[in-house]
């Protein structure tokens, strides 16, 4: 079977699902559109049909369909109602307690096709902001006193509902002065760089820059009102179907026409702009993703979790972006190549800094496998980066990350080797066929991994080719942002014993398949037009020692703590996962070419017990779970200034982490050096990559164990050659 990944998700096109299940629901589905609905043309037959397609997809193809009842309606009201007003910024107790008479006929009204408590909610939400137009604007015209002390609580699921429209209008008060401290601070700063540019430019007064600030946020609000004046019942609509299906699990969604259409480009590959992913959660826009080769991940300046805050272009004043749409956001931050946009940014640990990035697209190069050796103590090591198990399923002539992880092994056995890393860090996955073809170079046939579908069939994904080409010492490493495919080849190496999994305590923890469904190749000559694409979770994946990956993940043999080791990361975190469960273990051997598997990493973990690095790292990762647990931001400029220079002052605390450095100098093989050196950027590239490696920990800690890992045998010659 071929899988495809994308942001710690498996998707297999239609053909793919059991023939029985396909052909039953497409010939039951169809004659459920011809005999129901086709003499029915009221404005909502549509969304009713829709709602008849997806339950009944839901019931006969999701992999632990939910009995619809009145625990089922109880998640879907609160999803629904916590996804039209996630801040508490419309709704009042009174609507609350009006809308909690449906809390248990949602899974009937499903069943039944009826809208009604869907129309109920949207009529009120658009009434609602109507009201609340003329008094945004109106308290945007008077001068913000930021010498006040007061709070804003960023943490909106801990506010009860307003009891009515005076507490609204104070919310609102807080958010907007909120928003504009944001502006007025940043705008400060560009004022203070100006000056030190230009000791001849006369620095703004703050009265003018807190007046630019409120018309920065007045701008930001009327585009936000614009924007939602626009949307029509088919934009709220889809927002309900996917309270509907995301209650089933968090990768099941409903995408609309228009969100397909996206879904499809962005499936493409194609990356320009900064190279990062964003997303929005409440008023914050942040970082959840770094695209490999792209001008974030060479500039290394940001990084997963840090949050934007405002946006600046060359020679304009930076505009904030809390609050904004995402899609206004991204707007700001792409560009043409060679641009530079400024982000001013609270990083993960809590500070702000402001960030220039060039502009450019994704370097492809980086976002393949490469490699490194490296010389330790008389003994060359080699080290394989894979960011993504990529493939073409168009054109298998092309690149996949199998063949060329293979190549780079070839590579690193003609330069001598004694030992190899496999770095999964921050890979979210890809083709569930290149891991199998993967595993297969480091064991004999076997079997790699176990999935389950909906019927409760396992079929068992085998290796079956006996060759091994590396039988040598092997470490993986792993991280919290490792997921699917990445976990699926750790747990492999792990249950055979062939490889010590170094990394976070456990991994992303996503253990699911997920097919997307056309529903228009199921409905066919609707006279409706584009029905959206349906998202469904099919089939989970199982260790071949019985265990799911789903939640667990996949737990390092020697945990190394990590930036993210306390946040809220991973699959665990989400709504509504699929829980962890266990099958029968498939039958396999333990590879048995080390002499002391189990001892080297006993003395991996002593070692790292006594690293002094180690526990400032720990120190650090817990202090940066204390300021994403900050929820109460001060609007007083001088609180808030005083704790920007508390946090500046503490994370120099932990300088001393970036002074790591364990000496030693990796380089490129000889095979790829003419290749490397006829391309700048391609040097500067893989120099930094390998300056990088030599103040990494992990890294570190890796050699060690390839160092300290024994085999039956040593004389390297004797492996297995195999020619790719």
């Amino acid at each position: 079977m071929d899988a495809f990944h994308r942001g710690g998700n498996f998707f297999n096109l239609l053909p793919m699902m059991k023939k029985k299940l396909a052909y039953g629901l497409l010939f039951a589905l169809v004659c459920l559109a011809s005999c129901s609905f086709t003499s029915n043309k009221e404005e909502n037959d549509k969304d009713k049909l829709l709602l008849e397609v997806i339950q009944y997809i839901l019931k006969q193809g999701h992999f632990d369909p939910k009995t619809i009842d009145d625990n089922y309606s109880i998640q879907v009201y609160d999803h629904f109602i916590q996804g039209m007003d996630p801040m508490k910024r419309y709704f009042t107790q009174a609507d609350i307690q009006e809308f909690k008479k449906f809390q248990y006929q949602l899974d009937d009204q499903f069943k039944a096709a009826d809208i009604a408590f869907f129309d109920l909610v949207h009529q009120r939400l658009v009434e609602r902001m109507a009201q609340t137009k003329p008094y945004v604007s109106d308290l945007l015209t008077q001068p913000w006193d930021f010498d006040q002390a007061e709070f804003f609580e960023s943490d909106y699921k801990a506010l009860p509902y307003a009891q009515g429209a005076k507490e609204l209008k104070e919310r609102w008060r807080l958010q907007l002065k909120y928003m504009s401290l944001s502006s007025f601070i940043a705008l400060q700063e560009a004022e203070k760089t100006k000056k030190e540019e230009n000791p001849a430019y006369e620095v703004k007064s703050d009265s003018l820059l807190e007046s630019e600030a409120r018309n920065q946020t007045k701008t930001t609000m009327e585009e936000y009102f614009d924007f939602v004046e626009d949307l029509a019942r088919k934009d709220y609509f889809a927002q309900y179907v996917n309270a509907l299906v995301e209650s089933f699990d968090p990768h099941t969604s409903y995408l609309a026409p228009e969100e397909k259409d996206r879904f499809d480009i962005d499936m493409s590959g194609k990356f320009e702009g900064i190279g990062a992913r964003l997303s929005k959660r409440m008023d914050q826009t942040k970082i959840t993703e770094i695209i490999s080769g792209g001008p974030v991940w060479r500039d290394q300046a940001l990084e997963v979790g840090d949050e934007i805050l405002m946006v600046g272009q060359e020679g304009e004043e930076p505009v904030s972006i809390v609050g904004m749409r995402l899609d206004d956001a991204i707007k700001l931050i792409k560009g043409p190549k060679g641009t530079t946009v400024y982000l001013w940014v609270k990083k993960v640990d809590g500070t702000k800094k402001t960030v220039s990035v060039v502009r450019d697209v994704v370097e492809l190069e980086e976002t393949y496998a490469k490699s490194a050796k490296v010389e330790k103590e008389g003994h060359t090591y080699g080290i394989i980066n894979l960011p993504k198990f990529y493939v073409d399923f168009v054109d298998q002539n092309t690149r996949n990350a199998a063949t060329d992880l293979a190549k780079e092994v070839d590579k690193l056995k003609k330069e001598g080797v004694e030992g190899l890393v496999i770095d999964l860090r921050n890979n979210g996955g890809g083709s569930l066929k290149t891991v199998v073809d993967i595993a297969g170079l480091f064991i004999a046939e076997g079997p790699i991994v176990q999935v389950k579908s909906s019927d409760n069939q396992v079929d068992v994904y085998m290796d079956e080719d006996p060759k091994i080409q590396w039988d040598g010492p092997l470490v993986i490493l792993v991280n919290e942002l490792s997921a699917s495919a990445s976990e699926i080849l750790a747990a492999a190496m792990q249950d055979y014993e062939r490889a010590v999994v170094i990394g976070s305590t456990q991994t992303f923890g996503k253990g699911t398949v997920q097919n997307l469904i056309d529903l228009n190749r199921v409905i066919r000559n609707s006279d409706y037009g584009d029905l959206g694409s349906l998202k469904i979770t099919t089939q989970k994946f199982y260790r071949i020692n019985g265990g799911s990956t789903q939640l667990a993940g996949v737990r390092s043999d020697i945990p190394i703590v990590g930036r993210y080791s306390y946040l809220e990361v991973g699959e665990r975190e989400m709504d509504k996962p699929l829980p962890w469960d266990q099958i029968e273990p498939a039958v396999f051997k333990p590879w048995t070419g080390y002499i002391n598997y189990q001892e080297t990493i006993a003395r991996s973990k002593a070692r790292m017990a006594k690293n002094t690095y180690l526990s400032l790292l720990d120190q650090n990762a817990l202090w940066i779970k204390e300021q994403q647990d900050q929820t109460q931001i001060p609007l007083r400029l001088s609180d808030f200034l005083a704790e920007v220079e508390a946090d500046e002052l503490k994370a120099k605390e932990f300088s001393k982490i970036a002074e790591f450095d364990n000496k030693l100098t990796f380089s490129y093989t000889s095979f790829d050096a003419p290749a490397v050196r006829a391309d700048a950027d391609l040097v500067k590239a893989r120099d930094r990559w390998h300056r990088e490696l030599a103040k990494d920990l992990y890294i570190d800690e890796a050699l060690n164990v390839l160092e300290d890992l024994k085999l039956k045998f040593t004389d390297l010659t004797k492996l297995t050659s195999v020619d790719h």
